[in-house]
């Protein structure tokens, strides 16, 4: 059996994919220029260390579960100006998942907390950290859910495992008391043992609203905002305010097709 078909087969038991796809092609590059085997074989193999952590960034993403994809540069921070920038960026170097530190991200529907919510996670991500998404009523179901299936342990043991959780839209559901509690315990757990981004459209002071018992509340507030950084959204809807905009360039764009296409004034 030749060279040309051992090798490859031998490279897939290896579990070397890259190496396979690209060892004849650097080599003819190594024969041209001259390189001895050991620079050849240090770039066959940085090829292969480099494409694997490409695709454990792809795992990371695809497994954190976001809705959809959303970075910091598509970020209009000029909308939303009580939000630092400078803030923002530094919670995107992620040191405050290595400290174990919380982020709220508190203000109106429609400000763009979501958005800075998963963008912090991807780059949490692309740092290597495990992390996912779930909407507050999201988890709370599921934690009901396993509890029910006699499988929370394991879920908790999982959830526990991840560094970054984003909790977004507390407060748009109220939680029954059975839900308050559960939530109450995950961040519990959770205190000191790993970082919640956490998105609200309410004030802390009105969280009673959504989880019933005040003490409950209280203490569930405590443990989250200890070593937090809260970040205000204050201003109307970036939503809204977008859909503004596109009915205004609609709405030019139809004035100036009919005053292209109206007939000429008569000739005095």
């Amino acid at each position: 059996m030749s060279v040309d078909v051992r090798l490859p087969i031998l490279l897939r038991q290896l579990r070397l994919p890259t190496v396979a796809a690209n060892y004849r092609k650097l080599a003819l590059e190594a024969a041209q220029a001259g390189l001895p085997y050991e620079e050849y074989l240090l770039a066959l193999v940085e090829q292969e260390v480099n494409q694997r952590e490409i695709n454990r960034r792809k795992r990371r993403v695809r497994e954190a579960r976001f809705p959809i994809l959303r970075t910091l540069d598509e970020f209009d921070f000029a909308a939303i100006p009580s939000l630092k920038r400078t803030k923002v960026l530094e919670l995107a170097r992620g040191e405050y998942i290595q400290r174990h530190e919380n982020v709220a991200l508190i203000g109106s529907i429609g400000t763009g907390k979501t958005h800075i919510a998963i963008a912090l996670g991807l780059a949490a991500c692309e740092q290597g950290h495990r992390v996912h998404f779930y909407t507050a009523a999201g988890l709370v179901n599921e934690l009901l859910e396993a509890q029910e299936a006699h499988r929370l342990s394991k879920l908790e043991s999982w959830l526990m495992k991840q560094e970054l959780i984003i909790l977004d839209e507390v407060g748009f559901v109220p939680f029954s008391q059975r839900g308050a509690q559960m939530l109450f315990a995950f961040v519990s757990q959770k205190y000191l043992r790993g970082s919640l981004i956490v998105t609200s459209n309410l004030a802390f002071a009105e969280w009673t609203e959504v989880f019933g018992d005040p003490r409950l509340t209280s203490a569930l507030l405590d443990r989250l905002t200890h070593r937090c950084h809260i970040l205000e959204f204050a201003g109307e809807s970036y939503r809204f305010r977008q859909s503004l905009q596109r009915q205004a360039t609609s709405s030019d764009a139809v004035v100036k097709v009919a005053g292209e296409t109206s007939d000429p004034p008569p000739a005095s």
